[in-house]
């Protein structure tokens, strides 16, 4: 007897292949058989008529800011709710480990975490957190190149000395014993801003014979966009590891287009080493608030602000207005805070998606107050925004890319695809009614058309979420 039954369901095995009509069986944590024939039901100590539905792998979302989520909110509602069954986490430099405990943490490391009793001085404490939460999603981590700077350096103004350099490789090599699967950086951000090429060159030299990732939030995704990857391919290169662009766009108006010169360097880079990339489905962004950023102009909404919360939903001009004072000083009183910056351009966006080594991340900040809408909507915004109303991708490539190829990307053995002896992370949804309904006014709202989601066999409810090494 089996543990589930899925009959009647047509499938999306998530490969990229055409759909069919089948039945899934699911036997301890596995897919132990799939049937075409129609007619027969196998027994089950749970049944489930997919007639109507589509079943499919459960989407990896390969770029969250979860890392906290998956220990407070491990029913990780924001992510079930949208069939999401893995998440990987430690994205754009920040990670909660491994923090030495002479570490003092900036005020822009409030997007991960919130007091004290979030970092961890070494990264299989934080895996122990998390495992010991019971989390409802399967969940991959990446160690923050910012963690490891501010663990190692006294001052961050400058690029770190070979005996830096090394105390940090140290940790990161302790951090992939433990279970993390490579580094990323935030390139962009102040911890990491004044680090040189070398510096990354060499710590993915560190994790290399360990088969780690090197993921990037480059160090400019405005006027420096260009040379932002460019050195991103140079470290993976030099390094010879494989490199994933992270939310890769082009910000402010007089760069819109710049993407169409950015993937043309990608799609020769691939021929000479291992490539991908991934993309939010908006045309604006969220990250923590600084001067610098708010001096870029266009439409910014705070999204969190300790000081003034009461700012919340307000547009930046509008709240220097109400202040009686400058951008600059309004900045200033919010913090620490976050915004919502409206930079993009959709042709940009699309144009990205389009592009055959993308995956798609949602990027979400789980503590905003109120956070982008990315965070629960990303995925079935996919389905719905750029299956159905905007024919990006067909169903089948949609699922591929939330799928198989964030699977094939990151080497998740038997993940992301159906088929005989893969994990059975699952989800069954309505393809004619799957919405995003998070709005930047109304962003805590569950997607439509999901129907149902199965986390190693078991309903996600049960939270038997693991450690992907």
């Amino acid at each position: 007897m089996f543990d589930l039954v899925i009959s009647n369901a047509t499938i999306i095995d998530g490969t990229g292949t055409d759909r069919y009509l089948g039945t899934v069986c699911v036997l301890d944590d596995k897919i132990a058989a799939i049937m075409t024939k129609t007619d027969v039901v196998p027994d089950a100590r749970q049944h489930i008529d997919g007639q109507g539905l589509i079943l499919s792998p459960g989407f990896i979302d390969v770029h969250t800011h979860d890392d906290i989520a998956l220990i407070v909110t491990p029913d990780m509602q924001t992510k079930v709710s949208q069939g999401v069954t893995s998440v990987i986490v430690g994205l754009c430099g920040y990670s909660p480990a491994p923090f030495l405990p002479n570490a003092q943490i900036p005020e822009e490391y409030s997007i991960l975490i919130q007091n004290d009793g979030q970092r961890f001085e070494r990264f299989s404490a934080f895996l122990k957190a998390v495992e010991e939460a019971r989390p409802a999603v399967n969940y991959l981590a990446l160690v923050g190149h910012s963690t490891l700077r501010l663990s190692v350096m006294e001052r961050l103004d400058r690029a770190a000395t070979k005996a830096e350099i090394a105390q940090m490789a140290v940790l990161l090599e302790e951090s992939m014993e433990a279970g993390a699967i490579g580094l990323s950086s935030g390139l962009a951000y102040s911890m990491a801003l004044q680090s040189d090429t070398r510096e990354l060159i060499e710590l993915c030299r560190a994790m290399s014979a360990r088969g780690g990732f090197y993921v990037t939030h480059i160090r400019n995704e405005a006027d420096g966009m260009i040379d932002g990857v460019k050195e991103a391919l140079t470290i993976g290169r030099e390094a010879e590891v494989p490199v994933v662009l992270s939310h890769h766009k082009a910000l402010c108006a007089h760069n819109h287009g710049a993407t169409k010169m950015s993937l043309s360097l990608i799609d020769k880079a691939r021929k000479q080493q291992k490539l991908a990339l991934d993309v939010y489905p908006y045309c604006f962004s969220s990250t923590s608030l600084t001067r610098e950023r708010a001096a870029r102009g266009g439409h910014i909404v705070i999204a969190r602000s300790e000081t003034l919360p009461q700012m919340v939903g307000k547009s930046l001009m509008d709240v220097a207005a109400i202040l009686k004072c400058s951008i600059e000083e309004a900045v200033d009183r919010l913090q620490p805070a976050g915004a919502l910056f409206y930079l993009m351009s959709e042709e940009d966006v699309q144009r990205v998606m389009h592009y055959d080594l993308t995956m798609i991340g949602s990027d979400g900040l789980p503590f905003d107050e109120r956070p982008h809408p990315r965070l629960w909507g990303t995925f079935a915004r996919v389905l719905s925004r750029y299956v159905r109303d905007i024919p990006i991708y067909s169903l089948e490539q949609a699922i591929h890319r939330m799928t198989g190829l964030p699977a094939q990307v990151f080497g998740l053995q038997e993940r992301g695809v159906i088929r005989q002896g893969a994990f059975a992370d699952l989800v069954l949804f309505c393809e004619d009614d799957i919405a995003d309904l998070a709005t930047a006014e109304h962003p805590a709202q569950p997607s439509a058309g999901i129907r149902a989601v199965f986390v190693n066999g078991k309903s996600a409810e049960a939270r038997c979420g693991r450690l992907i090494r």
